[in-house]
């Protein structure tokens, strides 16, 4: 598949963006509403070295309507060694839902990875504080993955009663979700994290919050976090993962 970047593509390769391509093994259908994908790394994995972190994101690149369009995705499960990993798509109706929905095994798609990082929290903290949707669900697996004995309150917006089913990996030992339906365009969200939240936070300093939903929720509570419980930035960590068209 060999899809032409435009100025976007551009840009990456000034910022040194690294480019591979990915082949498609497998597919499965997680929910009626979120896919699998399986692929070999191309060798990205080996290129990453030891600079694979949790989190850790690509960016696909499809074409659209002739023109280059392209998507971030959190890695799943990947396996240095094997040179595979998963993307998982929170299904909808865009040319990236599209093509996860028809590509087939044998299948290739062309990625860029720059702007991905992370940073462990130091000191590390007592309870993870999360907050995403279906869309960040890769991203949070890969966090409780990372601190499996850091017990972690996670607030997770659903918008299909599919995702009742989705595959969140919990120790039910250390870890709680706490699911909140999306209303008004995630306001239901802000207010039952700004209502619970800072009971769990009671230290700003030793509090740790990752949240990643679409970018006005992201932008609203990530603002509230700083200036209101006064969390200094390097104990929370936010990104915008996708804009509502409904409220733009």
């Amino acid at each position: 598949m060999g899809v032409g970047k435009g100025w976007e593509g551009v840009v990456l390769k000034l910022l040194r963006g690294k480019d591979f391509t990915f082949t498609v093994t497998g597919a499965e259908d997680v929910t009626a509403d979120f896919r699998r994908v399986h692929f070999t790394d191309g060798g990205l994995l080996a290129a990453a070295g030891e600079s694979l972190h949790p989190t850790m994101w690509v960016r696909l690149w499809f074409e659209n309507e002739g023109k280059p369009h392209q998507r971030a995705y959190t890695l799943v499960d990947p396996d240095r060694e094997a040179g595979t990993f998963a993307l998982e798509f929170a299904l909808h109706d865009g040319v990236a839902s599209r093509w996860a929905r028809d590509v087939r095994p044998g299948g290739a798609i062309e990625a860029t990875v720059q702007g991905t990082g992370f940073s462990a929290p130091a000191p590390a903290p007592e309870r993870l504080l999360l907050i995403g949707d279906p869309a960040s669900l890769p991203a949070i697996n890969s966090l409780l993955d990372a601190f499996p004995e850091t017990a972690a309150t996670i607030w997770f917006e659903t918008q299909h009663a599919s995702d009742a089913e989705l595959p969140v990996r919990l120790d039910p030992a250390r870890h709680e979700i706490r699911r909140i339906a999306r209303q008004d365009g995630g306001a239901a969200l802000v207010e039952r994290v700004k209502a619970e939240l800072p009971e769990l936070a009671p230290d700003p300093g030793s509090a740790y919050v990752w949240l990643a939903c679409d970018t006005a929720t992201t932008r609203t509570l990530t603002a509230w976090l700083r200036k209101d419980l006064a969390l200094p930035k390097q104990r929370v960590n936010s990104l915008g993962y996708w804009r509502d068209a409904a409220a733009a």
